[in-house]
């Protein structure tokens, strides 16, 4: 068994297409389609049932996935450790990020270590403060920046606080409010409201500010992307409220101070092991100091 094809069986699983696989791997098909066959008949097994029209795994190919990734993963981290012995930096940095983190400005942070450290392939992924805390405890992402009501620290992960602030409410320019420098959440409780999913880290901030201040209001727009959120409120149909720092990012909209506000702190989290050397480069170009990252499994940053 060869790390050469494991490469082709990963490449194959996420395709659905042995040409678009061979494409990837930068191999003619016969070559691919060869090596693959000849890992089944070692294995035992065959990893795919193909026909015409598709290509899927088959339950031992299930089964294979998972090992081969890992396989591939830890090969890479060889080599990765290897050139940082001797001074060179490469392999993968996966960084995850909200899309609204404010206490950094992550693709100006990425361009920097990008010039500095160009043997390394970059990811990003935008996504929800419990999915990334959750994927970088499963080490898919190397780091991530989060936003979380105060008083929640991320569980699993060393860490640290970047930076505190408060929401503001966010209204079309028309809005009978929007003249208005300062008002109370009671003052919005009629208003049909665009706000984040129920139960992710940036609805549950809103939601415990209007119980805090005894009022009920309605959610109507469930939406993931500020941009879409941004959108909708334009347009009139409701209320939304994001991080005093980021309404800039929303000049057609007008921002509106919240007496009693929800807060939030925004957090940049790394794994409890020891991190990758693309990994460990970014996070001390971001300040975190070699004796935060050396701390043993077990204790909290």
């Amino acid at each position: 068994m060869e790390l050469q094809q494991m490469r082709y069986v990963v490449a194959v699983a996420e395709t659905n297409n042995f040409t678009r696989a061979a494409e990837r791997c930068l191999v003619v098909q016969s070559a691919l389609s060869h090596q693959i066959a000849r890992l089944e008949r070692e294995l035992g097994a065959r990893l795919f049932d193909r026909t015409s029209r598709r290509v899927r795994l088959t339950p031992a190919g299930e089964a294979f996935l998972p090992a081969a990734r890992q396989a591939l993963e830890a090969a890479e981290r060889a080599q990765a450790e290897v050139a940082a012995a001797v001074g060179e930096i490469r392999g993968r940095l996966a960084v995850g990020a909200i899309p609204t983190v404010t206490a950094i400005d992550l693709p100006a942070a990425l361009k920097r270590f990008h010039l500095r450290h160009r043997e390394v392939r970059i990811t990003l992924r935008s996504g929800a403060s419990e999915e990334l805390v959750e994927r970088v405890r499963q080490g898919t992402l190397d780091a991530a920046f989060l936003g979380l009501p105060l008083g929640v620290r991320p569980q699993g992960v060393r860490g640290r606080e970047l930076a505190r602030g408060d929401l503001v409410a966010m209204v079309a320019p028309d809005h009978p409010l929007a003249g208005e420098e300062h008002v109370d959440l009671s003052r919005l409780a009629d208003e049909p409201f665009v706000d984040f999913p129920a139960g992710t880290a940036g609805r549950i901030q809103s939601d415990a500010a209007f119980a805090a201040a005894g009022v009920h209001r309605e959610v109507a727009f469930e939406i993931t992307a500020p941009d879409f959120m941004a959108r909708l409120i334009r347009q009139g149909l409701g209320v939304g409220m994001l991080p005093a720092a980021f309404v800039s990012e929303f000049p057609y909209l007008t921002a509106i101070r919240l007496r009693d506000a929800p807060s939030r702190a925004e957090h940049l989290i790394w794994s409890r092991f020891r991190p990758a050397p693309a990994a460990a480069a970014f996070l001390s170009a971001l300040g975190i100091s070699t004796a935060e990252l050396s701390r043993p499994p077990g204790t909290d940053g």
